[in-house]
């Protein structure tokens, strides 16, 4: 059972997606309950896993795979941190879809890449050396590219030609340093840091050179400058798959596996020994800068969101790169902590294009009397993205100034100050204009049947930033209820939103504040966060 549990956690993700594919079009109803199912098993699994692995218990499926090379999947606290965070946020996201492509035309194939691209990441989470780790990393590449390319027109063409361009040549250099150091070094296990460390010092070029290669092939999905071109094209792609990229699978694949290569593969000591660790986090810290300038100047909200990721994904790596126990706590618990801010920006987003049209903060002004649950999550996720206390961008800004100071690093603490300032400077003046100013008049609703689409939130290129079909502000109003519960009852309730669309940010909204209060309790992400940074620090060559 110990070495199938890994396997079933992808069978999870897996068998729905074989499935959706096999079923018809309009086999609706099937087709999200083989989503849901799958997506609340992968979280009992990942559950049972955790109570598993925190029990002592070592849960490893293998199979030989190449000559002295093996397939290997293996569940440990590392990979674990980042399996819950991409169950949990499957979860909800998955819920999110159903209402967002309500009336899509494409669901079957939308959802059956959802499941893949799910599957791979979960691979790439398990991966127990760096050759798993390389095949799953290219099977993310290859599922999410029709996730990008969803709404079939020629910008989502476009889009998804550079992401191709970028993540495919990202893949190449991996495996270039892959291929070096197992040839230099053998197969490697990860958490076998001695085996390089051994290396020392007669392999030292080779082991730079090595670690570049990787950390560059790697830097692509992880959107480092100035690898993160791909990242603001991709948002042609509608609003969940935005949310899968940026919080759930592909940019995270890229900060895990520099997180990997550092202290699973190489080590700190190691790693320091051959002077990469301060490269490193000077790129982190000019992407967490330049990330958050090129954000102050979008006026389309979700590129402003993807330009936000681009500098706030660059606070894990700088966490790993600072060695210290509370600086790679920090950047570890930004795994999770980034993932559920930045989910809940950008389902909030999605409903605002796809409720009221609105893609372009300058027609925010008032959306919030309007909007008052969608813009209240989004305020909340915003606030934490600036550090403000209680939430979890507090608590990492907070570890991460700590861990700087106690490694002697001070110049990483104005970095962060620089960085709050910019995130202010780009998430307050959205806030603002959403509660301050009187409603904007709401342009008259669409005809029925046609394709509503507002200049003013066109991109350059007079094309809608999201690509969606978006009705009038007041059509897609809903209804909840009446409800009965026993002996009470409960009045119909107006929504401004479909009730799939509202379930998750609230969700991933509260959790920004309640894992904020609460991250001093035991396992909260960055008391688990801590934990791992102790066994990784702790492993010497």
């Amino acid at each position: 059972m110990r070495a199938t549990l890994p396997l079933l956690l992808l069978a999870t993700s897996l068998v729905p997606a074989v499935i959706i594919f096999l079923l018809p079009e309009a086999a609706e109803g099937p087709r999200r309950a083989i989503t849901l199912a799958g997506a609340v098993a992968k979280v009992v699994l990942v559950l049972v896993l955790v109570v598993g692995v925190f029990g002592g218990r070592t849960y490893e499926w293998r199979a030989s795979f190449l000559p002295g090379v093996d397939l290997v999947l293996r569940a440990d606290p590392v990979p674990l941190l980042f399996v819950f965070l991409s169950a949990l946020l499957w979860l909800t996201t998955t819920v999110y879809a159903i209402g967002y492509l309500a009336d899509d035309g494409h669901r079957a194939r939308f959802f059956g890449f959802f499941s893949l691209c799910v599957a791979a990441t979960v691979g790439i989470a398990l991966a127990g050396n760096l050759l798993t780790f390389l095949v799953f990393y290219e099977l993310l590449t290859v599922t999410t590219y029709p996730l990008v390319v969803h709404q079939g027109d020629d910008r989502a063409r476009a889009a998804g030609r550079t992401y191709l361009f970028y993540t495919v040549s990202g893949g190449a250099v991996l495996l270039i340093g892959a291929v070096w150091l197992q040839q230099l070094a053998g197969t490697v296990a990860f958490g076998q840091t001695e085996v390089l460390a051994a290396l020392l010092p007669e392999q030292r070029p080779a082991l730079t050179a090595i670690f570049v290669l990787l950390i560059a092939g790697l830097g692509v999905k992880a959107a480092l400058v100035p690898l993160h071109g791909w990242l603001p094209q991709a948002m042609v792609a509608p609003a969940p798959v935005s949310a899968l990229l940026h919080a759930v699978a592909v940019v995270k694949a890229g900060v895990f596996g520099i997180v990997r290569v550092v202290h699973d593969l190489y080590g700190a000591e190691l790693a320091a020994a051959l002077g990469v660790l301060t490269p490193l986090t000077v790129v982190a810290a000019v992407t967490i800068v330049y990330g958050s300038l090129l954000a102050l100047n979008q006026d389309d909200l979700k590129r402003r969101l993807a330009y936000s990721t681009v500098s706030q994904l660059s606070y894990i790596v700088l966490g790993v790169g600072v060695i210290g126990l509370t600086s790679v706590a920090g950047g570890l618990a930004h795994l999770v902590h980034q993932g559920v801010m930045k989910v809940t920006l950008f389902y909030c987003a999605g409903i605002l294009a796809r409720t009221a049209g609105v893609t372009r903060i300058r027609q925010l002004d008032g959306i919030g009397r309007r909007f008052p649950v969608t813009m209240t999550a989004f305020t909340i996720a915003a606030l934490g993205m600036v550090g403000i206390p209680p939430t979890v961008g507090f608590v990492t800004k907070w570890y991460l100034g700590v861990g700087a100071v106690e490694a002697g690093r001070p110049w990483v603490v104005a970095v962060l100050l620089l960085s709050s300032a910019l995130n202010a400077a780009y998430f307050l003046p959205v806030v603002a204009r959403a509660w301050l100013p009187a409603p904007a008049p709401a342009p008259a609703p669409a005809p029925a049947g046609s394709t509503r689409v507002d200049v003013a939130a066109t991109t350059g290129t007079g094309q809608p930033s999201d690509g969606d079909r978006r009705p009038g502000p007041e059509v897609a109003r809903h209804t909840l209820g009446p409800l009965r519960l026993g002996p009470l009852r409960f009045p119909k309730v107006r929504l401004e939103s479909d009730p799939w669309l509202l379930l998750p940010p609230v969700t991933t909204a509260a959790s920004v504040v309640v894992l904020g209060v609460l991250a001093g309790v035991p396992l909260s992400p960055i008391s688990w966060a801590h934990d791992i940074a102790v066994e990784l620090l702790g492993r010497g060559p």
